[in-house]
């Protein structure tokens, strides 16, 4: 069972009420997830203990720049931003590096599923 794990605890409400539905990683991770994969959506820091919340379904993995990404792609990843700049400021903080609008990020969507 693959994992998507969340640092901050920030996410943690976003997620149990299903307000944030995709993750937003810097590089290529199409080779990590693929659509239809059953996956643990977690909670915790790297290294430590980590909290399952729930298991989800990728519903689509998507490759582009960070140009590229679409208001949806950007509320999905957290329903308080509205711009691009938002996305690089964030990335930025989590990856400790400078971004551009051609980095290629992955937007990995997902639902949960009820058991």
């Amino acid at each position: 069972m693959y994992a998507i794990n969340f640092y901050s605890h920030i996410y943690d409400d976003q997620l149990k009420r299903q307000r944030k539905t995709a993750t937003i990683r810097l590089g290529d991770k199409s080779h990590k997830y693929k659509k239809g994969q059953l996956v643990w959506i977690t909670i915790g820091r790297k290294y430590g203990p980590k909290q399952k919340l729930f298991t989800a379904i990728i519903d689509s993995v998507e490759v582009k720049t960070i140009d590229e990404l679409s208001p949806r792609d950007i509320e999905r990843e957290n329903p308080e931003f509205r711009r691009v700049d938002d996305i690089i400021n964030l990335l930025g903080q989590i990856y400790n590096c400078e971004l551009t609008l051609e980095d290629t990020v992955t937007v990995v969507h997902f639902s949960q599923v009820t058991e």
